[in-house]
């Protein structure tokens, strides 16, 4: 059974993730015509939004509309930090960072769809794990790390998210995906993407600079 229904659905929740991604480089192209002021507001907008995400999954009740919308202020409000690296190291790390994710996070699903190990197991280890990226990000808003400390942290965050695209292609594999749960899905695959980004982009950002 569940192998029929990832073969029904998984095509699908990889088009809906392909255009959550479109979705969002549209917001990061918005992006440069929304006033800095408004970025603040954007970004706590994202947090409800992915709170109430959260919270509606476990009713999967998350909608193709709640998908889009939460991608176009992602995209929104990830174009300042493009724009930081952009000026800082060049459009050649921001460019490396791109396709690195892109190899990364294909080679992951290709792993973890292919394989025949249970990846389960990683769920509350990586919930964990979130958890602390979450904190220590609280902290360096007030207590502004080092680079040295970003550094790792960054590279932390590449594993955690790393992680987390093992373990939703694979949960996918082995329980199956139905209708309703393919927003929900492609909005858990477009969180692993765009998360690894950022945290390879802000690491190889980091080591432009001490070059």
């Amino acid at each position: 059974m569940y192998s029929q229904t990832v073969q029904t659905y998984m095509p699908s929740v990889m088009r809906t993730f392909a255009l959550s991604l479109a979705v969002s480089v549209l917001g990061m192209a918005l992006g440069t015509l929304v006033p800095p002021s408004l970025f603040l507001p954007l970004a706590i907008l994202e947090i409800v939004m992915l709170i109430g995400a959260f919270i509606l999954r476990r009713k999967k009740a998350i909608g193709y509309t709640f998908l889009y919308s939460f991608t176009l202020i992602s995209g929104i409000t990830t174009y300042p930090i493009i724009a930081h690296y952009l000026a800082a190291a060049g459009a050649n790390v921001v460019i490396l960072a791109g396709v690195t994710t892109t190899v990364v996070f294909g080679g992951l699903a290709v792993y973890a769809t292919t394989t025949k190990r249970d990846l389960s197991f990683l769920g509350g280890m990586l919930f964990a794990a979130l958890l602390a990226l979450l904190v220590i990000s609280i902290f360096n808003i007030f207590s502004p790390l080092s680079s040295t400390a970003m550094l790792v942290f960054s590279f932390i965050g590449i594993l955690v998210f790393s992680g987390y695209i093992l373990y939703d292609f694979n949960r996918m594999k082995h329980y199956g995906v139905t209708a309703e749960e393919v927003p929900l899905m492609a909005l858990n695959l477009y969180l692993d993407f765009i998360n690894l980004f950022i945290n390879i982009l802000r690491f190889f950002g980091i080591l432009a600079s001490d070059d």
